[in-house]
């Protein structure tokens, strides 16, 4: 009845949401774009019902990369959220992305952005050398072709990262229907971004009232 040591829960560990702007997106071409805003509106809306420590990083923010995607932003306001900008290619290069990813006290980390082969690659190989278990939203990551971004995933699963996808993350926050806390704050997440599946509960739930 023991759970997996493996498997992701609320309190350990930490989200780091990488580089979700305008410019990292108009180049992204492994996935519609469509799609990976739905699923950055899924990881986010995730960590915001189960109160999980996050840290929002962007590069070049004003200079050249532009605002975050607004399903970040709904779910961590920038008046509020304390935004870290960079210069670096890798966050955990950045002193203040690295200060705030180690305060967070998690020894395992949830990395997803733009772009794969840079962005998410650079943070992953260097926590896991730290020691870190690292975990890459996949469908939550993009690059300029495919190419790039299967080949980044299979580099940072050779490291030892683990790859997971949006849905996965936040079904298994959720883990048990039964946790009524969070079973309608979930349930409307997907009915909002969670595209066929997020129909098939919009479904149910009406058919219920007959």
């Amino acid at each position: 009845m023991k759970p997996s040591v493996n498997l992701l829960s609320p309190d350990n560990h930490a989200l780091v949401l990488i580089d979700f702007e305008g410019q990292m997106a108009f180049a992204t071409n492994n996935i519609a774009l469509s799609e990976l805003r739905n699923n950055v509106a899924i990881i986010g809306g995730a960590s915001k019902i189960f109160n999980v420590a996050t840290v929002v990083t962007t590069v070049a923010e004003e200079s050249f990369s532009g605002p975050v995607f607004p399903e970040v932003e709904e779910f961590f306001p920038i008046a509020t959220s304390g935004y870290i900008d960079r210069t670096s290619m890798n966050t955990w290069e950045d002193e203040n992305a690295y200060k705030a990813i180690v305060a967070k006290n998690k020894k395992k980390l949830v990395l997803a952005g733009l772009w794969t082969s840079v962005c998410i690659v650079g943070p992953a190989l260097s926590a896991i050398e730290e020691g870190y278990e690292v975990y890459v939203i996949t469908d939550a990551c993009g690059d300029v072709t495919a190419e790039a971004h299967e080949r980044a995933v299979q580099r940072m699963i050779q490291a030892g990262a683990m790859p997971i996808t949006s849905i996965q993350y936040l079904l298994e926050l959720q883990r048990d229907w039964g946790r009524q806390e969070t079973y309608v704050p979930v349930t409307d997440l997907m009915k909002k971004h969670g595209g066929s599946y997020g129909l098939g509960i919009h479904y149910a739930h009406n058919m219920l009232k007959h």
